[in-house]
């Protein structure tokens, strides 16, 4: 876990305690808000019962009268649609509600209910198929449901009492208007019978005693101003109108005569009810202005207590990220440094100090210094004392990587040393071997020569990477470009096997540039190397090679036991990025391939092979090739041998007594180089010399023999001077030398002056492209360079 969030969580802790403390002295206050919100809401319900309530009773009454022929269907139809208008103000209103106490609810699902059942209702009493006494007790059902509600929303938990109070005044003053409603309806019975009876007598006086019982629970209730808004309301002359026609009906007797015609009383009756309807509304208003207040009030408090709550809460974590912003900076500055040391400044460093000379000449000491302090700034506190330690830390690995690089550096320089000192001696051994070779006549032991000759160029192999893993490559350079089957056959003369090499298809004209000649032919010599040592010793090992756009690829295949995706995988990372040590002596040859590779941008790769063995693909870019003039024939059509071909020619030449060195010894041994001994002998040079390499009568085909000299050993046909037999051949030219003159009788030589020139052209021509061959007093030219 992050410093920061440990700093969050030290400072979480006693804050959440403070919030939750804090949550339970805020719950008494936020729960009043609440509740006075929602008492807001029913208290707006319940005006729009108190709307409802007066319709209904204004419906009820025309419903009466249409049913008593007392009244026509129109206005029945105008009160039943001012109804339905109430009807939808009041579902709007309820629509909003979220918690109203049980007898509330239950009197709204009542009130739901009986507005369903209304259509049918009106039904009845435009059919007149229902009489005045169940048409009065439908609607008087629900005007009490709605009076109930009104009573209901008092009883609401956290309404104060003084609100209570006003809400069952309001309430109270509704239960008046609908004892009033009722006694019209008892009127209006009594009208249609003739009228009063006993029963009817009764509900009369029972409507003006529930009457004043409900208007004094009003005045109990509310406020005074109340009491006068109804007075003063109630004092006009419509009021006063009704009153004295109410006076006048209480005083008539039973089975007589009302003396109020129908209209009178209901013109009356419905003045008296719309007057109280509007002190109804007027209290309905003051009741909620009453609540809004205590909302309002109670919302204050309410978002004050929170206020000063989270005032003290953000008061408490500013002065916390205050005192943890300095420590959270310095360390986050501390953690910066160390990402940047580890992944950005010490690489770097490993990397320069990986290459070689990168000390140049200076001490561990000063390369650690050179490098800086990773943290610039640090103090006398905890943080600083780490500080300082991280910059003792990266000081010292710094210098460790130092030394461990001047390690590198003297042990890269004694292998240097240690491998040209082995290339002294073996340029030594290859200088006597050719002095022994030329004075050996005994088959045999020329045999031996030749075997100790073929060592002595795979112990330079050797030799040679041994330089390139210290860093230094083969001082070598050719001054003229080289076909690439050239310098495959080469390469297969570097290996032990050298005769298991078959060359197959060669495109035509691809050659090496001269800088890279003897690079390309080492990496070829250490994968045929690879091939035949892991492949069965009676199995051939192929090379192919041909263009690909720009570049060349040549392919080495084998029939070996191939090698598993894993390993391959391994070491094709190996080839694709050397690494800058020594590596692991058994992988030496790869280590070798791929820093040569690297060196001139070839890419090496094994692949999986479709069938048992590898394949070894060598990609060439156009850096390193070069055009040639040659023709993918036969070796022995072109000038070339393969490493077969030169196994048996030795084999042969041994057999009839013939000495020198072996052809191909090195690089372009076989292509006919300039400079060799024989150009420097003279007298020496007989008509055999001048032949290239000659085989033995039976190796060579008839068409390129011209006969046989005075010795005894065949001449072949001589082609134009500085031109290779593939040249002539494209070219459509079979030049021979004096074939318009008679050729002159050759003098006649014993076996020893022949074998003495041929061991000098041998020697002339291998000294032409391996500096081997110099005395050992010469070698210092012969060094190798970086």
């Amino acid at each position: 876990m992050k410093i920061n969030r440990r700093l969050v969580l030290l400072v979480t802790a006693p804050l959440t305690v403070a919030v939750t403390f804090s949550a339970l002295a805020l719950a008494p206050a936020t729960n009043q808000a609440l509740q006075a919100n929602r008492l807001a809401d029913m208290v707006d319900v319940a005006a729009g019962a108190a709307d409802l309530t007066h319709q209904l009773q204004r419906e009820r009454a025309a419903a009466t009268a249409l049913v008593s022929d007392q009244g026509d269907s129109s206005a029945f139809q105008a009160s039943s649609d001012a109804t339905d208008k109430s009807i939808a103000a009041f579902k709007s209103r309820t629509g909003g509600l979220s918690e109203v106490p049980g007898s509330a609810q239950e009197a709204l699902d009542r009130i739901d209910r009986f507005i369903d059942e209304l259509p049918a209702l009106r039904a009845q009493v435009r059919s007149g198929s229902t009489t005045i006494s169940a048409l009065a007790f439908g609607y008087r059902i629900v005007i009490a449901d709605l009076n109930g509600y009104r009573d209901g929303i008092a009883q609401a938990d956290g309404v104060d009492a003084d609100i209570a109070d006003r809400i069952r005044a309001a309430a109270a003053l509704s239960e008046a208007a609908e004892h009033t409603a009722q006694q019209q309806i008892t009127v209006m019975r009594a009208q249609a019978a003739g009228g009063f009876t006993a029963a009817s007598q009764r509900t009369f006086d029972a409507s003006r005693l529930g009457y004043t019982e409900s208007t004094g629970v009003m005045f109990s209730l509310g406020p005074s101003e109340w009491r006068s808004w109804l007075e003063r309301t109630l004092s006009g002359p419509k009021a006063l109108e009704s009153r004295k026609l109410e006076d006048r009906i209480g005083r008539t007797d039973t089975s007589k005569p009302i003396g109020v015609t129908p209209k009178e009383w209901q013109k009356a009756s419905d003045d008296r009810q719309t007057l109280l309807h509007q002190v109804e509304g007027r209290i309905d208003d003051s009741v909620a202005a009453t609540v809004d207040a205590e909302r309002t009030r109670l919302l204050w408090t309410a978002g004050g207590e929170v206020a000063l709550v989270l005032l003290t809460l953000v008061g408490v974590v500013l002065v916390a990220v205050r005192l943890g912003r300095v420590m959270i900076r310095r360390l986050r500055d501390l953690r910066n440094a160390a990402h940047e040391v580890a992944h950005t400044r010490l690489p770097a460093v490993m990397s320069e100090l990986s290459q070689p000379g990168a000390l140049s000449g200076a001490t561990p000491e000063q390369v650690a210094e050179r490098t800086g302090n990773p943290v610039e700034t640090t103090s006398g506190d905890e943080i600083g004392e780490v500080g300082e330690a991280f910059n003792a830390v990266h000081h010292e690995a710094v210098r460790l990587a130092a030394e461990q690089a001047r390690v590198h550096e003297q042990f890269a320089e004694t292998l240097v040393r240690v491998a040209r000192r082995g290339a002294q001696l073996t340029s030594v051994m290859v200088s006597e071997l050719d002095t022994v070779q030329r004075d050996e006549a005994d088959p045999e032991r020329m045999k031996t020569l030749f075997a100790l000759d073929h060592l002595a160029i795979r112990m330079e192999r050797n030799t040679n990477n041994l330089l390139v893993l210290g860093g230094y490559g083969n001082a070598r350079v050719r001054s003229a470009d080289i076909g690439c089957s050239t310098v495959i056959v080469a390469a297969a003369q570097q290996i032990e096997r050298f005769d298991r090499v078959s060359l197959g298809a060669i495109e035509a004209g691809i050659g090496i540039a001269a800088r890279a000649v003897h690079d390309v032919a080492h990496i070829l010599a250490e994968l045929l190397d690879n091939a035949t040592r892991f492949s069965p010793p009676d199995a051939q090992v192929g090379v192919a090679v041909w263009r690909l756009w720009d570049r060349a690829v040549v392919q080495i295949v084998d029939e070996g036991v191939g090698i598993s995706a894993d390993r391959r995988a391994v070491l094709n990372a190996g080839l694709r990025e050397p690494k800058a040590g020594i590596g692991d002596v058994r992988s030496m040859g790869l280590h070798v391939v791929a820093r040569l590779a690297a060196r001139h941008g070839i890419v090496v790769e094994l692949r999986d092979s479709s069938g048992p063995g590898t394949i070894a693909e060598v990609t060439l870019p156009k850096e390193v090739l070069a055009e040639v003039s040659e023709e993918p024939a036969p070796p022995a059509e072109n000038g070339f041998e393969s490493p077969r071909t030169v196994v048996t020619r030795r084999k042969q030449d041994t057999v009839r007594g013939r000495v020198g060195r072996p052809v191909g010894a090195g690089v372009g041994a076989r292509a006919g180089a300039p400079g060799t001994r024989e150009e420097h002998e003279g007298p020496a040079r007989t008509e055999a010399a001048d032949a290239p390499a000659p085989h033995p009568v039976h190796d060579e085909p008839a068409s390129r023999i011209a006969g046989v000299s005075a010795s005894g050993l065949p001449v072949r046909k001589r082609t134009a001077p500085q031109q290779w037999p593939a040249r002539e051949k494209r070219a459509g030219t079979e030049q021979r030398s004096g074939a318009g003159a008679p050729r002159p009788t050759p003098r006649r030589r014993d076996s020893r002056q022949v074998s003495d020139v041929l061991a000098a052209y041998a020697q002339g021509i291998s000294r032409s492209t391996n500096p081997r061959g110099r005395p050992a007093n010469n070698d210092d030219t012969e060094r190798t360079k970086k």
